[in-house]
Formats: structure tokens, sequence, C-alpha cells
């Protein structure tokens, strides 16, 4: 004689089951989805529900919901129903007044809105404002800037550099050159104090000027090693010896091109006529405030962020030094930034920006 009520049959697919074990083993997977994962897993080896219940410390009662749930709706009787919360109390007319006052207004006493002036003009709270503001992405705290090139040969210029980037010409080198002037030997009135659990390495705000220098470099392309040469100052005359070390370093057999930008000293008579005996050498500018362009721009990002921003030199030579080791590091296991925009897809960029700078009605 049968007792109690009838347990629906569960038969899985080889789908469904692959999906029930991914949720049950799956880390991110919600914890009450597995379990209810391993339940029904456990209920298609032919097991009764007390003998799964027992097993993972149940009710029968509780086996019984989600082998029903899952037989009449299969993988979607698992996952929780939608449930009401709470009624939503800003309206579309306050949203969209907020916004508008956000994006086309500014404040009587200020240039720009904080949540708590906004909150007090708009009669709602300074939590509903922030997190408004958070959903459709506005900071009006912040602000950034941007500079437009407006060089008339911008787009044979940036098609030419990037060219040289993509698709760099059979026997020739390919160097971005330039100079970081007058770097500041700086060393802070007190000593640091070092970082401990809890606490983040603390230093003084002013700091004594030792005197400062200039380093010259060439980022090779293709292989990202670092030419470098440091001179107390940054002339001409400092750039057309560095040219000659460049010309050392580059074998005979190849031809050189440089990527330079548009500073004063890369185009004095002095330098002109050092490229005219180099036929070998050629030359490539950035468009004028372009220098993003110039890939040595990069590794000089990297040197200040880990060299000079936090580094401490009480003299120039001990500046010069730890410029030196840094370069000499990066030649150890040189790593070549990779170019991965194309001229066309600059342009359009650019053209977008340019478009959007031009409605802006200011």
């Amino acid at each position: 004689m049968r007792t109690g009520r009838p347990k629906a049959a569960l038969m899985l697919t080889d789908e469904e089951r692959h999906t029930l074990e991914q949720w049950a083993r799956r880390p991110k997977t919600a914890q009450a989805l597995a379990r209810r994962a391993r339940l029904v897993l456990a209920c298609a080896t032919g097991k009764p529900n007390h003998a799964v219940a027992a097993e993972f410390n149940t009710t029968g009662q509780t086996v019984g919901r989600w082998r029903r749930r899952f037989v009449a709706r299969r993988l979607d009787g698992l996952l929780d129903e939608p449930r009401p919360g709470t009624r939503r109390r800003t309206s579309d007319a306050e949203v969209e007044r907020l916004l508008a006052l956000t994006l086309e207004t500014t404040p009587k006493a200020g240039t720009h809105w904080s949540s708590r002036d906004m909150a007090k003009t708009c009669g709602l709270s300074q939590s509903t404002v922030s997190r408004i503001w958070r959903a459709f992405g506005l900071q009006p705290h912040r602000t950034e800037t941007f500079k437009l090139s407006q060089d008339p040969l911008f787009v044979e210029k940036v098609r030419d550099v990037v060219g040289l980037y993509v698709n760099p010409p059979d026997k020739a080198l390919v160097l971005c050159v330039d100079e970081k002037a007058q770097i500041q030997a700086l060393d802070r009135t007190r000593p640091l104090l070092p970082m401990r659990p809890g606490q983040v390495e603390r230093r003084t705000h002013d700091y004594r000027r030792h005197g400062t220098t200039s380093l010259f470099a060439a980022l090779n392309v293709k292989t990202g090693e670092v030419i470098g040469q440091l001179h107390q100052r940054q002339r001409s005359r400092e750039f057309r010896k560095f040219l000659d070390t460049i010309e050392a370093t580059v074998p005979a057999q190849l031809d050189g091109h440089l990527i330079l930008d548009n500073s004063g000293t890369h185009k004095t008579a002095l330098i002109r006529r050092w490229l005219l005996k180099r036929p070998r050498f050629h030359v490539h500018f950035t468009p004028t405030s372009a220098s993003w362009l110039n890939l040595v721009e990069r590794w000089f990002a990297l040197l200040t962020e880990k060299q000079l921003r936090r580094g401490v030199h009480r003299s120039t030579q001990a500046l010069q030094a730890a410029i030196r080791a840094y370069i000499a590091h990066t030649n150890e296991q040189p790593k070549p930034f990779v170019w991965t925009k194309t001229a066309d897809e600059i342009l359009a960029s650019v053209a977008r920006f340019c478009h959007r700078t031009s409605d802006s009605g200011h």
C-alpha cells in the first residue's frame, strides 16, 4: 500500500544536467541557487525525498517543493521569483527636472552643483540626488582638460606617424625621440614616515631643490629598448650630441626613422645640417599639440611614476644615477608598447570630439 503524496518523476537532459552542475560548482553562483541545484541533482539519481533531505540536512517538504518546481518549470523553476519591493517615491518628472538643472544650469554661488545644493533646490534628499547622478553617470565635481591640435597638416602627420607604428619599413629602425627637460632633484625637509599596517607612507609637503637635469631619450618601437643621455641643459647642441649617440647605436646597414615633436630644439640650422649630412636618417614630426602620438612620452610617464615622483634625491648626481638605473632596468627586459589604433580610427575619434565641442554652445 502506498502512503503519502506521490513524488513527481524527475528526468534530466544532458544540457540541464550540465547547467545544474555548473550552478552547483561555480563560486559566483548564489548559495541558495547552488543548494537547489544540488538537491535536484540528488533527486535525479532516484533517491527518495527523505534520503535527499537527510543528506543535505533539510526537510522532506523542502526537497519536494524544489522537485515539483523543477518538474513544472525546469531550470527556471529554481530561480527566485521577482519581488515587488518598496514603492518608488521619486517621479519621472522630478528626475527629469534634476537632470535638466544639472546639465543646463549652475548654482547662484558656485561654478558647479554639489549634491547638497541640488537637494535643497529640488526638494529631494541628498542621497536621492547622489543615487540619480550615479545612475546617469554624472559627476559635477570632476573636470578634465583637453587640447585639440590646430596643425594644418594634422591628418597627414597622423597617418605618417601611425603608419610607422603599425607597418614599420624594412631594414630600418623606428625611434621615438624626445626630451624630458628640467627634472628636479628634490629632497624633503623631514625624513619620510614609512608605510606600516593601517597607515600609508607620509612625507612633508615642502621640499628642497638641489638642481635639475635634462634627459634625452629614444625609444626603439620594435624592441622597447631605450637610448638615454643626460645633460644639464636642453639646447640644440645637446640634442646634436644625442643624435651622434643615436647614430653610433643604429647599425650602419639600417635606416633610422626619428619621430620628433615640434620643439625649436629639433629645427635649428645645426640640426638641419646634421640631417643633411646623414641621408639614412629620416625625421617625422608629430602634429603640434599632439605629443600623445610620440610613444616615448609613455615611457616618460612610467619613469615619473616609478622613479621620480616619490624619489628623494639630494643632488643632481643622485638623480642622474637613479635615471640611469631605470634605463638599465628597462633594457634588461625590454617590452615594446603596442600601438592598436589605426590612423582612420584616431581621425574619426578626433572628428567626433570636434563636432561635440563645436555644438556645445560655448
